[in-house]
């Protein structure tokens, strides 16, 4: 099973309950409790690249919806970064507040960044880009959101969301670099938001998002 199966969940279809993204902080207040990992502030939307003049457009709306937003404001440094809204954007950190990049596997994700403790305004983002992307009737291309999280060093945490299953499965690259997974560290988080959050108890579906933003 691909990359494209897993995370569409085409063996066992779920209608799509976006509004589960927003038990994302209190499960972030549990997660630091029980393993001392914090929001970073980036989070992402993942989608099948759509070529067409359709697709663009909302892409293009989502990009100007996300940057318009007034609360974003420079927040350590650097000038506003481009990106494919067109114009100038707010910068987070002297990174873009919002960007799109597409990674090796040739997906795309629609970046949002925030201050660390503005999880509730980043989680509304992705609510936002989801919201956007399945009314225009593109939900079948919607893959995944991903929420990084981390400990302070070196380990990187990602909460992701499988859209078409309606759950959520951590995902821990290894602090010691390369594609190895912290197993111990996702199965401990599996537990500690067993209580917060739906998490997909079908372990062949946890794919590993190398490369994925914020967990670099």
């Amino acid at each position: 099973m691909g990359l494209l199966d897993i995370l569409l969940g085409r063996t066992k279809p779920v209608a799509p309950d976006l509004d589960r993204l927003f038990g994302l902080p209190s499960a972030a207040v549990t997660l630091q409790a029980a393993a001392g990992f914090t929001p970073t502030g980036q989070g992402a939307v993942c989608f099948a690249t759509v070529e067409g003049a359709a697709f663009d457009d909302v892409r293009q709306e989502v990009l100007a919806l996300l940057g318009a937003d007034a609360r974003r404001r420079d927040r350590g440094g650097g000038g506003g970064g481009g990106g494919e809204s067109g114009g100038e954007l707010a910068s987070v950190g002297g990174l873009p507040a919002v960007e799109v990049r597409r990674d090796d596997y040739g997906y795309t994700w629609l970046v949002s960044r925030r201050g660390p403790g503005e999880l509730p305004a980043l989680v509304a983002d992705l609510h936002a880009v989801n919201s956007s992307l399945e009314s225009s009737g593109f939900g079948p291309q919607l893959l995944c959101s991903l929420v990084g999280f981390h400990d302070g060093g070196e380990r990187r945490l990602g909460l992701v969301y499988l859209h078409k299953r309606g759950t959520f499965y951590p995902f821990a690259p290894s602090a010691e670099g390369g594609e190895r997974r912290d197993n111990a560290l996702e199965l401990q988080v599996r537990a500690v938001l067993a209580d917060d959050l739906r998490v997909e108890q079908d372990l062949g579906r946890w794919f590993p998002l190398w490369g994925a933003p914020g967990l670099g």
